[in-house]
């Protein structure tokens, strides 16, 4: 396991202080209910990623969003979300981790074995929101926005407001590949002077909804899409670890 810690640790261009981060940072929940199968859950937990992926998710969004800022000085906040949003999004972050071989890395339990885990998107995900949470403990917030904007070059090179993905359709087509409704959209409210409107809209599905805003409606809409996704996705994870 050394020697794969040490081929993984190439592929990021950084080495651990504690080594024992990375190997918590590749680590399913999976894998850990079966080391410690009758274990006690705080156990459990101590093993596997999803409290570091919570904070490389956090750590993640500063850092793009600082990136972006610097990229896209002129920018509007709406712009720069979006940009934000399909940097972070699933599907990109999964795009990344399967360049950078991770699922070659992931400790996974039999069953996430046998039903492709190495290849799932949401797994990919994860672990690489895990990483970003592993290298700032290990160092801090430089190693970590060094390690970032490194992966992230080719991203960063091509963000640009117009480069984000159709959230709309893409909303639409996640929930009918579920066979799912549609999902519905609504104009809360429409607010601020008329040279400088906000617009706030909601956007409903069958299982939740949220709202966002923007200087358009289609910009408020495309957003409100981008935000559900991430919710849709994040439940979906959630599913798939609890089977």
């Amino acid at each position: 396991m050394s020697n794969s810690f040490a081929s993984l640790e190439l592929l990021l261009g950084y080495t651990f202080q504690n080594i024992a981060l990375l190997e918590r940072a590749v680590t399913h929940r999976s894998w850990a209910y079966e080391k410690i199968p009758f274990g006690d859950e705080e156990d459990i937990r101590s093993l596997q990623n999803e409290s570091l992926e919570f904070v490389g998710d956090s750590v993640l969004g500063l850092i793009v969003a600082e990136q972006l800022f610097t990229l896209h000085p002129d920018a509007s906040e709406g712009d720069l979300t979006l940009m934000k949003h399909h940097l972070v999004s699933m599907g990109t972050l999964a795009k990344i981790a399967r360049k950078l071989d991770f699922g070659k890395f992931m400790r996974i339990g039999r069953g996430e074995e046998k039903t492709g885990g190495r290849r799932k998107q949401a797994l990919l995900a994860d672990i690489f929101e895990a990483i970003v949470g592993a290298i700032f403990f290990d160092s801090g917030y430089i190693s970590a926005r060094a390690f970032v904007n490194r992966v992230f070059a080719e991203q960063f090179r091509s963000a640009t407001p117009r480069s984000s993905l159709d959230y709309k359709t893409l909303l639409q087509e996640t929930l009918q590949g579920d066979k799912r409704p549609a999902p519905i959209y609504k104009l809360i409210k429409t607010a601020g002077p008329p040279h400088e409107l906000t617009f706030s809209v909601e956007v409903a599905w069958d299982t939740g909804k949220i709202n966002a805003q923007g200087s358009s409606i289609k910009s408020a809409e495309t957003l409100a899409a981008s935000l559900a996704l991430k919710k849709i996705n994040k439940e979906k994870s959630k599913n798939v670890t609890k089977k």
